[in-house]
């Protein structure tokens, strides 16, 4: 048996699941401490299952911890930057364009040095090490033990920021490092800005992964957990410890895998309506679409991977205005229950006009909520106009898809919308971010320029597909259950014929061998 855990902004859903089959749910506040919240939602699964704790084999939990930290410019640490790629890209240096208060987080420690590779792996200019001791020398000086190195073109070749790497270990062996190359894509200054933001958060990320094992440690649970990333996968201990940037936007991301799990679905438009927003995002192959193109984190450009998420301003605490003509996006939020008129206060929200409407009922305490039948009948029209328009923005085609509603505000829609093929809003619905959470694997994912004329492209597949298995494997993925969930490819204009960007991602189940996080 598993536990999921799902810890959002208004609520942490936890459930436990048996196989296929889910044993007890709950949504518990979510604390200001994160760990009582958490504890609370242990409590009430394993109270009401009546489940022992040495019954439990895993714990996976989704958190926004990093991304809240980064949001809210705390507990990040100073980094020292470090660009290999003079003389080019001298005019553009590191942290360009970023908010001035984040990047005063992360200190004025930049260092641009020569070196680096083209496309094709020809050098830019050759590492000068006296000038790389040098910058070595200066963040020793700094006290620095944290830095992100980046170079051009490190996806195709990584050897320059390898080899840098190593020579900042010997000479400051307590040092963590976030390599571009093994955590953004193609492009250089969003790539080098994913880095920095990962490495901002690495001494963050041990603290976080030791509260949540004394949550767990505190209820008597004594078993691994995993933490959730955003493409809907694992990790394991070491691998969070690396990578806690890639935990950025996994509760959408486990909602999705929650409705692949509860409709059997594996192409789907998903419709998550919480408090305050809908996030409609697209089921590929049982995994959220990733996105393709630049993705703005707190105000910094970023190119590593992120679900392709809408996020409307429309949720079950949206307030109504103009007569139900215009819903959102300001809300009550989490307020819902104290200040929405089906619950005894005077505000008017979208989840008011369904109870109005006697389409929908909420708590056992419902006051009557009396409208304008013009208000009611506006305001219905306002939220399917608003979700039919966001499905039809994220749709891959012309052609209807079939939509699965999960999260608490799924109340919403009360009759079919008419960009869906199929309407589905599946029994535990309301916490199908903790279900995706609790059954998610492991996985690895590789990318790289590729160029069919020099490599056949079924060669250049079967080498890349070796390399993203083994990417999984490392990362804690059981060998006998590996498989390639994803291949992506991308033809590249203005260079060679044949010239492909291609991405290719493994899954699979835990290995009995993965470290997770002992408790």
């Amino acid at each position: 048996m598993r536990i999921g855990i799902d810890v959002g902004g208004t609520h942490t859903d936890a459930v436990l699941v048996d196989g296929d089959s889910v044993i007890s749910s709950t949504k518990a506040l979510t604390s200001v401490d994160v760990t009582s919240g958490i504890l609370e939602a242990l409590e009430n699964i394993l109270s009401d299952s009546g489940v022992q704790e040495d019954s439990i084999e895993a714990v996976m939990l989704g958190t926004t911890q990093f991304t809240n930290a980064v949001v809210e410019r705390k507990k990040l640490s100073e980094v020292a930057a470090i660009r290999i790629g003079l003389p080019s890209g001298a005019g553009l240096p590191p942290k360009i364009g970023w908010p001035e208060d984040i990047s005063r987080s992360l200190g004025d420690h930049v260092y641009m040095v020569h070196g680096g590779t083209l496309y094709d792996g020809r050098p830019v200019a050759e590492l000068d090490w006296s000038e790389i001791n040098k910058v070595i020398a200066d963040i020793k000086s700094k006290n620095l033990d944290t830095v992100a190195i980046s170079a051009a073109f490190s996806p195709m070749t990584p050897q320059p920021e390898l080899d840098v790497a190593a020579q900042l270990r010997r000479v400051i062996p307590e040092v963590n490092i976030t390599c571009s190359h093994s955590l953004g894509r193609l492009g250089l200054l969003e790539r080098e800005n994913a880095a920095l933001l990962n490495a901002s958060l690495l001494k963050f990320a041990d603290s976080v992964a030791s509260a949540f094992a004394d949550a767990l440690r505190q209820r008597g649970l004594k078993c691994r957990f995993f933490v959730s990333q955003n493409d809907g996968t694992l990790m394991d201990a070491e691998f969070v410890r690396q990578f806690p940037a890639l935990t950025f936007a996994s509760g959408p991301t486990n909602s999705l895998r929650g409705a692949c799990k509860l409709t059997g679905l594996n192409d789907a438009i998903v419709v998550d309506l919480g408090g305050t927003t809908a996030d409609i995002g697209i089921l590929q192959g049982g995994f959220p679409r990733e996105s393709n193109i630049v993705i703005d984190v707190v105000g910094i450009r970023t190119n590593f991977r992120m679900p392709d998420i809408l996020a409307l301003g429309l949720g079950g605490g949206s307030l109504v205005t103009d007569e139900g003509r215009s819903i959102g996006p300001e809300s009550v939020g989490h307020n819902l229950v104290t200040q929405g008129l089906a619950f005894g206060g005077s505000v008017l929200t979208a989840t008011d006009l369904l109870v109005a409407a006697g389409k929908a009922t909420v708590g056992p305490n419902q006051c009557p909520v009396h409208l304008p039948a013009q208000t009611v009948e506006n305001g219905l029209r306002t939220i399917a106009s608003m979700l039919n328009q966001g499905i039809e923005k994220m749709m891959p085609s012309s052609d209807p898809m079939p939509v699965v509603l999960v999260g608490g505000g799924a109340i919403l829609v009360a009759d079919k919308l008419e960009a869906a093929s199929e309407m589905y809003c599946p029994e535990h619905s309301g916490v199908a971010n903790a279900i995706g959470a609790a059954i998610a694997q492991i996985g690895g994912e590789v990318e790289s320029l590729v160029c069919y004329q020099d490599m056949p492209r079924e060669l250049a597949i079967k080498k890349m597909s070796d390399e993203a298995k083994l990417t999984a494997i490392n990362a804690g993925a059981d060998p006998k259950t590996v498989r390639i969930a994803d291949i992506e490819e991308t033809t590249i204009s203005y260079m060679a014929e044949g010239s492909t960007r291609l991405r290719i991602k493994a899954v699979g189940d835990i290995s009995p061998q993965a470290k997770g996080f002992k408790v």
